[in-house]
């Protein structure tokens, strides 16, 4: 890849990219509509962790593509402390957040703001802290937010969302409570999940994790428990209206789909309305997923990966009936965090394509996709070497993603 780097200002660089395709791509012709190109090959050239096969063609390692638009890649500023989520606000900034507990707003330039303070305290430890944030749809004229944390409730931990006001001096959160707690708390430091959607009827779908102990991993499968878990509440925290599993006996009615390991992306595809999640596996087996009210998502009864010592996973099985496949899969694994669909005009053939931000991986994630299935993959700024934590679209129509740190980045991707 060839690329020239420049100083903006200090402690911001701008890339820009002649090529946006990674050194292990191969470099066929890519279709003017998105879709693969039978000449190009998989982006994932490692070999698996196991020897699982697919379920149907193009499950995994689908042919790659590759953006035909020359962009540009400016990293923005460095100066994030271990980001997890960010949003985009109407004026064009962007609120994001810190794990320690703080808030931050960056302009589309990448000047930061002080520490926004006034949220409940948060568990940092391990995987935990301050992590997704999602701007209420009446944002423009209540400046309410809402924010996913990991929160101290004995025996242990759980996640929970929290609910205020943004002052107008933008130096603290007002207000702020604690609308929700996924039960039950659990003494693990790792697995909280966790993003949040809006339903077109405003309600609010939130994801958790098993919490990763072997202990906690079966209520994954467990209708009265809520992790591993997408949730689907209403602004107050309360059950949203029309949840599968209302009338379901000792069932929380929060549910709104289950089987899950560690959501850390959900997307709404912007034509359908269709809620995507994607989800760590273990070694092997990440997930993209279309989820739908009710569903069982397998975890861990069946799963594309293996274990951490290698051994496999319960019966060691891929498929059963009644539980659901992912769309698509990873192994080895690049550790898929926060997701968004592509809706803008500035990039046209990204349109309703999946971005996703990849930790282990060091990579942003594009997959196209044509009829709920996922049809190419494409790796971008790879060559940056850095954990991507999540990806949202500007107001711009670039894209913008932050990446994990003690001294985490923004970038801006947009067009040459």
């Amino acid at each position: 890849m060839r690329f020239h780097v420049k100083p903006l200002m200090t402690g911001v660089l701008a890339v820009s990219l002649f090529a946006a395709c990674n050194a292990d791509q191969s470099h066929g012709e890519k279709p003017a509509d998105g879709a693969a190109d039978s000449s190009s090959n998989p982006v994932e050239t490692k070999k698996p962790n196991s020897d699982y096969k697919p379920a149907f063609e193009g499950q995994t390692r689908i042919k790659g593509v590759h953006t035909q638009t020359p962009l540009d890649v400016k990293m923005l500023s460095d100066g994030l402390v271990y980001p997890w989520g960010i949003i985009t606000l109407p004026d064009g900034r962007f609120l994001i957040t810190e794990r320690k507990g703080t808030l931050r707003i960056a302009t589309a330039g990448g000047q930061l703001s002080a520490p926004i303070t006034g949220l409940p305290k948060v568990n940092s430890d391990g995987q935990g802290g301050l992590l997704d944030v999602i701007l209420d749809p009446d944002f423009a004229s209540n400046r309410i937010i809402y924010w996913s944390f990991s929160q101290d409730v004995p025996p242990g931990t759980l996640t929970a969302v929290g609910k205020g006001k943004l002052a107008a001096d933008e130096k603290s959160v007002e207000g702020a409570t604690v609308i929700y707690q996924a039960l039950p708390a659990f003494p693990s430091k790792l697995h909280y999940g966790s993003r949040l959607a809006w339903d077109k009827e405003g309600n609010l779908f939130v994801s958790t994790g098993e919490r990763s102990d072997i202990k906690s991993r079966p209520q994954a499968q467990q209708l009265n428990s809520a992790l591993g878990k997408v949730l689907r509440i209403t602004k107050e925290g309360k059950p949203a209206p029309g949840n599968p599993f209302a009338n379901t006996p000792d069932a929380r009615p929060e549910i709104w789909s289950y089987g899950h390991r560690n959501v850390q992306g959900l997307a709404i595809h912007p034509v359908t309305g269709d809620l995507w999640e994607d989800e760590f596996g273990p070694k092997g087996g990440d997930e993209v997923n279309r989820v739908e009210p009710g569903k069982n998502y397998g975890w861990a009864t069946i799963t594309y990966g293996l274990e951490y010592s290698g051994k496999k996973v319960g019966e060691g099985i891929t498929q059963k009936e009644g539980l659901e496949q992912p769309v698509y899969y990873w192994d080895p694994v690049v550790s898929p965090s926060g997701a968004t669909f592509y809706s803008g005009d500035l990039i046209p053939e990204w349109k309703n394509n999946l971005f996703i931000g990849s930790l282990s991986g060091m990579h942003i994630v594009r997959l196209v996709i044509e009829n709920n299935n996922v049809v190419g993959e494409e790796r971008l700024l790879a060559d940056q070497q850095q954990r991507f934590r999540d990806v949202v679209q500007g107001a711009d129509g670039a894209l913008y993603a932050i990446s994990d740190g003690e001294k985490g980045r923004l970038f801006r991707i947009g067009k040459k």
